[in-house]
């Protein structure tokens, strides 16, 4: 049953464990008492970070599930898929940020599917490596599988480049390296992973590439660990057509290095070295794999040596592939020293890799905002945006504790950006704060109106540093926009 009220609404928070009774005494006083329009008190909530947007519109539709997984508190979702969700959340027990992927509900009454997605989670616990998602728990409530690992801060390689393009050739080798260490410590437990592609490439802010999503994953009966037991060794439509037109059945060791090959060919050229398509008869077709324009047609750029490590870990023939992770490796370290240093990357033999800094750069490289946004879907887009524009992106729900850390010195970004399509007057009020208090006078701002909200933008006090923008925002507009009234 939905909650009518405010005093249902926070009742239902704290049967929920959402909020315990002392976190509300603020939010009453504020409120100037509990007789308040529901909208309000779920308003107030956000403004002092006591519940996030995913949890208030799961407790306004009623709902009693989908806030905790084992001892995982959820936060907001963070990614989607045909097969599972993924959410950050909190461990309640360390505080610590963790992320949760959630088999979808349609697929917990299919058996296949709910032991296809513990499979990912059983074979992921049993490895650990820093460039390797770490699993922490594999579990099921309320009818519904789940999987608890190790949040990365970042984007897949996948979103990296498409909203990037190409990475340089420092960062992009650097990469490559570190995949190829993860799956060597894979294959040297006997481990495949069976289903290699840019969207199961985490990169994190700091740069460091993990592996993730080893649902497919298959084990050597003869090599591999003891403590992974045997299991079946399914493979995607992708592997098994490299591995019909190759004569070579089952051969995934060989083809995860073909398709980490392809994962570095993405990186370099900025697109794919396979036609991408989800037509399954699509992706059965060998010319996929005949038809590849080579890398240093489609990257001229691409210095010699890097071009032909990578175009022989993409040989159709298994037997002109690296035949080994390590070998692969042992053919790219020196070009990841080689090429670190043309930028500034020391590299330091015999030394654990040290992140590739140029990736923070390249998303830092114009500066940092602070975004305040209450909406999930909202905040995602504009971290998508923001960050494919180059900035680094602070994302917050509360305009009052944005407007508390640009009372600091040094200021915590070059601009604040407040958004007015879910946060309405709260957003104006914060916004012309900056406009008539003389502290905040330096402090460049834009204010995100929607295009219903005209009168909001009406009301808001602009001037040289503060000015409105309407969504949907261009990305032209607003990097012209922000070059504007940052530099004034």
């Amino acid at each position: 049953m939905k909650p009518t009220t405010a005093e249902e609404l926070a009742s239902r928070a704290e049967e929920m464990q959402l909020l315990v009774p002392g976190d509300l005494h603020d939010v009453w006083a504020e409120l100037g008492g509990r007789n308040v329009p529901t909208e309000a008190l779920g308003s107030a909530l956000l403004r002092h970070e006591l519940l996030t947007s995913y949890q208030l519109e799961r407790l306004l539709r009623g709902d009693r599930q989908g806030f905790f997984y084992g001892s995982a508190k959820i936060l907001y979702q963070v990614g989607a898929g045909s097969f599972a969700r993924v959410y950050r959340a909190r461990h309640i027990d360390t505080g610590a940020t963790i992320a949760v992927k959630v088999l979808r509900s349609r697929f917990s009454a299919d058996p296949e599917k709910c032991k296809a997605f513990r499979r990912e989670g059983e074979m992921g616990r049993l490895l650990r490596h820093p460039n390797i998602v770490a699993i922490e728990d594999v579990g099921q409530q309320n009818n519904t599988s789940y999987i608890t690992m190790e949040f990365v801060e970042g984007q897949t390689l996948r979103e990296l480049v498409r909203i990037r393009g190409a990475v340089d050739v420092p960062h992009a080798v650097d990469i490559l390296a570190q995949l190829l260490a993860g799956l060597e410590y894979a294959h040297r437990r006997g481990l495949t992973h069976r289903d290699l592609k840019a969207s199961n490439v985490l990169v994190s802010a700091t740069g460091v590439a993990k592996l993730v999503d080893f649902g497919l994953a298959g084990v050597d009966a003869e090599t591999g660990d003891k403590s992974l037991g045997k299991m079946e060794q399914p493979r995607t439509i992708d592997y098994a057509t490299l591995e019909n037109l190759a004569g070579m059945k089952d051969d995934s060791l060989r083809s995860d290095i073909f398709f980490v090959g392809t994962i570095a060919y993405l990186a370099l050229a900025g697109k794919s070295a396979l036609k991408e398509t989800r037509d399954r008869a699509e992706r059965g077709n060998p010319r996929r794999f005949t038809s590849i324009v080579p890398l240093h047609t489609a990257a001229p750029e691409v210095p010699r040596d890097v071009v032909d490590v990578v175009s022989r870990m993409i040989a159709l023939d298994p037997m002109d592939r690296w035949q080994t992770a390590a070998d692969a490796k042992r053919a790219v370290d020196p070009l990841r020293a080689k090429y670190a240093g043309s930028d500034g990357v020391a590299a330091v033999a015999g030394a654990a890799p040290a992140a590739p800094t140029g990736v923070v750069q390249k998303a830092a490289s114009r500066g940092t905002l602070m975004v305040v946004e209450t909406g999930e879907k909202s905040q995602q887009m504009l971290r998508d945006l923001l960050a494919g524009l180059g900035y680094r992106v602070l994302m917050t729900e509360n305009p009052d504790r944005a407007l508390g850390r640009f009372s600091t010195t040094p200021l915590p970004a070059d601009c604040l950006v407040v958004s007015a399509q879910t946060l309405g007057d709260t957003a104006v009020e914060a916004f012309n704060r900056l406009s008539t208090d003389p502290f905040f006078s330096v402090v460049p701002a834009i204010l995100l109106v929607g295009p219903r909200q005209r009168d909001l933008a009406a009301r808001a006090l602009v001037d040289d540093r503060r000015k409105t923008l309407e969504a949907p925002v261009k990305g032209p507009e607003l990097t012209a926009l922000l070059d504007t009234i940052v530099k004034k």
